[in-house]
């Protein structure tokens, strides 16, 4: 198989979950470090393959791709199993719509709002009584989703599939900003799963003190 190539720096939670999605289906990845002190998303080089200048930015032979979630979907679609990526659009769709949940519903109050008001607000400008109702919010959330892991051990049953990738590349930082969580065993017990893999402990877990604003 060739080699493709991902722009972006590895402490962004977009780049993490298209690095792990590529190296569940064996496809080899040359990352590039772009994006926040690495710069290089303003040159025109690069708006030429994401005229957004954000990342990620996937190119595989002739392809060039932006957009995490479209990445991680062209990743399954080209080069994932069955059970990643399953071919019957009727058992793919649920898979899918947890997907969808992820990027639209949950991520914005995890990532754009609790992780950023924790790690890149400065501590003087941070709302806490919003952050409140947020992590309220992120709690009823991942409650919702319990109920999925208590009879298998991933969104699809017994076999990691896209859909995982993209919820579970959010667990890390769920599990490690410091906020109150309430008791879900199932989810619990589904993270510790996630950390079991390889491919989740290089690309996912990644130490994102950096990225913190004092």
């Amino acid at each position: 198989m060739h080699m493709a190539t991902i722009w972006g720096r590895a402490t962004s939670s977009n780049v993490q979950l298209t690095m792990w999605a590529a190296a569940e289906v064996g496809l080899d990845v040359t990352r590039i470090d772009v994006g926040g002190k690495f710069g290089g998303t303003d040159t025109p080089e690069y708006r030429a393959m994401n005229p957004n200048g954000l990342i990620p930015v996937l190119k595989d032979a002739d392809l060039v791709l932006f957009e995490s979630a479209a990445i991680l979907r062209y990743i399954g679609a080209q080069y994932g199993s069955d059970s990643f990526w399953p071919k019957d659009p009727a058992k793919r769709a649920p898979l899918d719509a947890w997907a969808e949940w992820t990027k639209t519903t949950l991520c914005p109050v995890l990532i754009y709002q609790v992780f950023w008001t924790l790690v890149r607000t400065p501590k003087a400008e941070r709302n806490m009584s919003a952050l409140a109702e947020q992590v309220t919010q992120l709690g009823e959330l991942m409650t919702r989703i319990e109920e999925e892991f208590s009879e298998k051990e991933f969104l699809g049953g017994n076999a990691l599939s896209f859909a995982d990738v993209m919820f579970g590349h959010t667990l890390y930082r769920y599990y490690t900003l410091p906020f109150e969580r309430p008791d879900l065993p199932n989810l619990a017990a589904y993270y510790e799963r996630l950390k079991s893999r390889p491919a989740y402990r290089e690309h996912v877990m990644v130490d994102y003190s950096s990225l913190q604003v004092e």
